[in-house]
């Protein structure tokens, strides 16, 4: 089996094969993924003026259809082999789950905050901004994000240099991707990249699905600044209460929040390492190319040598 393996590759196309070297699939996909963002954007110019909120969730659903159609007619198919990370069968669950999961994950961020005092509810919230941070807080980033970070970088970057190499690097680049956000700093970046990227890069190497992923962003943006009032990433937010956040930054996260805080670091961080380590035992880890390369060309022991 592993010399018919050798051998189909060795009668690919060279084109074939350089496209489907997992750096070039990358960007080939990363290509195609901006793509389809900036078709969304000329879309979205055409349409007729509304209510700021209609046209926020008309312009987030076309940006979800239009990617998606891209990443199921293309973006799946790149590669030395292609896989489909939303597969039907098994969404609701993983998606379910992992809404589970980043609902009660960061309510135990708050009220560890909570003991600790440097969160404290104020007053009355309400509903009026609810359904705007349902959307561009929660479903948008969550599905956009990681589909480019779990479903190209992570995906690709597997295939290349091998789980751990693709763990560490998408979890830097996702923490430096918040970099820009309003009230970053150096720290709440770091505490993005190994508490949220662990987090759900876990989720994707357990699952080897985007549902779970998507679902635990989702839940876990819009806990936070939906129910409990805590700044998104930097960005303030309208929730069901109204809330403070008060005393030492390392505990607090200031204004950037609390998963800046030393809190989430810890808990979301040991959550993340749970489901790596539930991946590892599931045997989910993949190698690098070239050692999976070096293997396949390796001719199989015979039986008789193996046991004589």
């Amino acid at each position: 089996m592993q010399d018919v393996m050798v051998e189909s590759t060795a009668l690919r196309p060279l084109w074939k094969r350089i496209a489907d070297f997992p750096l070039v699939s990358m960007l080939l996909a990363v290509a195609l993924f901006i793509g389809a963002t900036a078709l969304v954007t000329l879309i979205a110019r055409l349409l007729p003026p509304m209510d700021k909120l209609a046209a926020t969730a008309i312009k987030s659903a076309l940006a979800i259809l239009v990617v998606t159609l891209v990443y199921k007619l293309a973006i799946r198919k790149l590669g030395d082999e292609p896989r489909d990370d939303l597969p039907a069968a098994g969404a609701a669950k993983g998606l379910g789950f992992g809404l589970l999961f980043g609902f009660i994950l960061f309510s135990l961020v708050v009220g560890v905050a909570g003991l600790l005092d440097v969160y404290n509810i104020v007053g009355e919230g309400g509903i009026a901004a609810l359904w705007s941070s349902l959307i561009v807080m929660a479903i948008m980033p969550a599905f956009m994000e990681e589909l480019l970070f779990r479903g190209i970088l992570f995906r690709h970057l597997e295939a290349f240099g091998g789980s751990w190499f693709a763990l560490a690097l998408t979890s830097a680049l996702f923490g430096l991707g918040h970099i820009m956000n309003p009230n970053a700093t150096a720290l709440s970046s770091f505490a993005i990249a190994i508490e949220a990227g662990i987090l759900l890069g876990g989720a994707y190497m357990l699952t080897r699905s985007l549902w779970m992923p998507m679902g635990l962003h989702a839940a876990w943006n819009f806990t936070q600044g939906g129910i409990f009032d805590v700044p998104v990433s930097g960005i303030d937010q309208q929730g069901l209460v109204t809330a403070k956040l008060s005393g030492p930054e390392l505990l607090s996260g200031g204004s950037f929040g609390l998963e800046a805080s030393l809190i989430a670091m810890v808990l979301a961080t040991a959550a993340g390492v749970w489901l790596v380590v539930l991946a590892v035992r599931r045997g989910h880890v993949v190698r690098p190319w070239w050692v999976r390369r070096r293997l396949a060309a390796e001719p199989a022991l015979d039986p008789a040598q193996v046991t004589g």
